[in-house]
């Protein structure tokens, strides 16, 4: 009888569980939708406060938060923040107004040929060996001048800030922090049956964001739509959008001399498959041959 009760409250706790997150259970306070907290005010007179049953229901009450939308100011103020901790991780700014404004120049001739034109970019040398360039919410977009040292032409150039600003049009970091968000509901849903080391083993697994973004980098789908998008914002704003197959052509023949962590090699998928994917791309363009690669223009502002 026991065993049958177990069962039947378990399926009833997973039930309620996957109303909440599907969104179909809506309270109404005086004519308008509850708060999250209020949201579960049903539950204090049906399960207890601090049990583990009602531990899981508050762990489903913060993944519905984490998957929520995040406005543009939120993902700015989130974009600020890891690009302080970029400039602690890559090295400040490259101290050289008329080379980072020449890459801003380009930065913003690529971005307003994305999906997200109007929000503020800022594109950011900094002073880093690491072959390397991320993009931070909100369109705050870096570019190591150890990358930008082996670049022959602003098409190329162009390529890799319009890859960039890929992530920031699809909000590519925005989906992870939100996945990494999902993963502390859960976390917490499973911690709640953890205790001592075990449950602090378990939060550390979730690890962190900033290795996610600035180590690891963001996962293989999410990098071949940006390669993608990238070279079709360059096709749109004038370039040959096969400098993004020869930037992955130069950094595969350095690899063996480039370091590892923090790179484009540990942060990237593997080159071979980039490239082959960047091949097909560039075949559905037509006239390409012919666009911008600039290269007198390029030389002067980065040497």
């Amino acid at each position: 009888m026991k065993a049958a009760y177990t069962k039947y409250s378990t399926v009833m706790i997973f039930l309620v569980l996957f109303i909440l997150l599907s969104g179909c259970l809506t309270v109404k306070q005086n004519g308008k939708s509850a708060s999250n907290s209020s949201q579960l005010s049903f539950l204090d007179g049906v399960i207890k406060k601090g049990s583990k049953e009602r531990k899981i229901f508050e762990g489903a009450q913060s993944v519905l938060s984490g998957l929520r939308g995040v406005d543009y100011e939120t993902e700015r103020t989130i974009g600020e923040t890891f690009a302080i901790k970029g400039f602690k991780r890559y090295g400040l700014p490259v101290q050289n107004s008329e080379l980072q404004e020449y890459v801003n120049l380009v930065g913003t001739a690529v971005a307003r040929n994305s999906l997200r034109p109007t929000i503020p970019y800022d594109f950011v040398v900094v002073d880093s060996s690491l072959k390397n360039a991320f993009s931070c919410p909100g369109g705050i977009i870096f570019i190591s001048k150890g990358l930008l040292d082996i670049l022959e032409n602003e098409a190329q150039l162009a390529n890799i800030l319009a890859h960039e600003v890929s992530h920031v049009q699809h909000k590519h970091a925005l989906k992870s922090i939100r996945r990494a968000r999902f993963l502390q509901g859960v976390g917490e849903i499973t911690a709640a049956t953890m205790e001592g080391d075990k449950g602090d083993q378990f939060e550390s697994m979730l690890g962190d964001l900033q290795t996610v973004l600035f180590d690891k980098g963001l996962d293989k789908g999410m990098e071949y739509e940006a390669d993608k998008s990238g070279m079709e914002i360059a096709y749109r704003t004038g370039y040959d959008p096969s400098g993004m197959i020869e930037v992955l052509q130069s950094l595969k023949k350095r690899r063996s001399q480039s370091k590892e962590k923090g790179s484009w090699f540990s942060t990237h998928p593997p080159l071979p498959e980039r490239i082959d994917r960047c091949r097909s791309t560039l075949s559905g363009f037509s006239n390409w041959q012919g666009l911008a690669h600039v290269r007198g223009r390029f030389r002067n502002s980065v040497n």
